[in-house]
C-alpha cells in the first residue's frame, strides 16, 4: 500500500515538474555557451590622467576604446574627436569640479564591478544561445554628466554609471529627476537596462515596419522587449523587469482584465493619436486611462503577457522568429490572450 502511494506521489511531481517546465520557458542550459565580457572603465582612465596631459593620452584613449570615445564625446558635447578643440573640451568635462565629485561617488559605489560583468556576461550567454550568429557588444562605463544611462552604438554599450548611484543619491532631487525614474536607478537595473536597450538597438520600433503605427503595435513591440529582456535574465523579478513597486504590480496581476478590456471597450487599441500612445506606453507615475494605482506603461505589461501567451501555446517558434514577426494581428490571435 505504501509502495502504492509513493509511486503516486513520484508521479504527481514529474507531471507537476513537466508542466512547470512547460509554464517556465525562459530557462535554458547556457552551460555551454561563453561570451567573454570585460568591461573598460573609461572613466577611471580620464579622471586619473593628469589635465596638463590630457592632449597627449588623446592618441591612447582613442586605441583603448575604438570607436566609443566618439560616442562619448557627442554625449557630453565635445564634438568630434578630430576637432582640435577637443583636447581642451575634454579637459574642461575632467576638470570641472561637479563631475568630479560624481566621479569620486561612482568610485564609492562603484569601487569594484566583477559582479556587474558576470551578471552582464550571464545575461550575454543567453544571448549567444539563443542568437549564436550574432555578435557580442563590447562594454564601456563612463560619466555623462547626467545626460544618458546607456550608450548604444552598432557594437558597444556604454554605462553612464552616475544614474546608477542609488534611488536615494542625492544629485537626483537636484536635477529634479522624478522620483518614479529614481526608483530605478540602482546598480541592479544596470543589466536589465542594458539588455533592454540592447533589445531596443537591435529591433528598433521605427526600423521594424509595423503595419500601422498605432496603440497595439506599440504595446506588443514594448511586450516584445521585455520577453527579450527576461529572457536573457530569466531570474528577474517581475518588479525590477518592469520598475513596478510591489503594490503596482499587484494591480497590474489583479485588474489585468479590466485593463484589456477598457482598451478594447474603448476603442483605443487601434488608435493612432500619438498623444494616447504616449499615455499607455510612455514614462509616467501612473497609467491615466487605469487609475493612480497603476503604474506607467501598464500597457506594455499587457504587451508582455500577450507575448508571453503567443510564445507558451507556438513553442516551435524561436524567439528571433517573434522578434522579427510584424504581424501584430497575428501574434495577437494565435496568442489567444484572454485575461482572467
Amino acid at each position: 500500500m505504501r509502495a502504492g502511494l509513493t509511486g503516486t506521489v513520484v508521479a504527481v511531481f514529474i507531471i507537476a515538474g513537466l508542466l512547470s517546465c512547460k509554464r517556465y520557458p525562459y530557462r535554458v542550459n547556457i552551460s555551454s555557451v561563453s561570451a567573454d565580457i570585460e568591461i573598460h572603465r573609461l572613466e577611471k582612465d580620464l579622471f586619473s590622467i593628469d589635465p596638463a596631459e590630457i592632449a597627449s593620452s588623446i592618441p591612447a584613449l582613442r586605441k583603448e576604446y575604438d570607436g566609443f570615445l566618439q560616442l562619448f564625446s557627442y554625449i557630453i558635447n565635445s564634438g568630434d574627436i578630430d576637432n582640435p578643440s577637443f583636447a581642451d573640451l575634454l579637459a574642461g568635462f575632467c576638470t570641472d569640479k561637479l563631475n568630479y565629485e560624481v566621479y569620486q561617488s561612482v568610485m564609492e559605489e562603484y569601487p569594484d564591478i566583477t559582479v556587474l560583468e558576470d551578471d552582464l556576461e550571464k545575461a550575454f550567454r543567453h544571448y549567444k544561445w539563443y542568437f549564436p550568429g550574432k555578435e557580442i557588444p563590447a562594454v564601456y562605463t563612463c560619466i555623462t554628466g547626467f545626460n544618458n544611462s546607456l550608450i548604444i552604438g552598432d557594437s558597444v554599450i556604454g554605462i553612464g554609471l552616475e544614474r546608477y548611484l542609488g534611488s536615494d543619491c542625492e544629485y537626483y532631487p537636484r536635477l529634479q529627476i522624478y522620483r518614479y525614474i529614481a526608483a530605478r536607478m540602482n546598480s541592479w537595473n544596470i543589466v536589465p537596462d542594458c539588455m533592454y536597450g540592447w533589445a531596443s538597438s537591435e529591433w528598433d520600433y521605427t526600423s521594424m515596419g509595423y503595419p500601422a503605427d498605432d496603440v497595439m503595435a506599440s504595446i506588443m513591440h514594448g511586450g516584445k522587449l521585455k520577453y527579450f529582456e527576461k529572457s536573457m535574465m530569466p531570474d528577474i523579478n517581475d518588479t525590477v523587469l518592469f520598475g513596478f513597486s510591489a503594490d503596482q504590480m499587484k494591480f497590474c496581476r489583479n485588474n489585468e482584465r479590466q485593463m484589456w478590456y477598457y482598451l478594447i471597450e474603448h476603442d483605443l487599441l487601434f488608435s493612432t493619436d500619438q498623444f494616447t500612445i504616449r499615455k499607455l506606453t510612455g514614462e509616467a507615475p501612473f497609467t491615466t486611462f487605469f487609475t493612480g494605482e497603476s503604474p506607467g506603461r501598464a500597457a506594455v505589461w499587457l504587451g508582455f503577457r500577450i507575448v508571453e501567451s503567443y510564445m507558451m501555446r507556438n513553442s516551435r517558434i524561436s524567439l528571433d522568429e517573434m522578434m522579427d514577426n510584424t504581424d501584430i494581428q497575428g501574434i495577437l490571435e494565435a496568442a489567444k490572450y484572454d485575461p482572467k
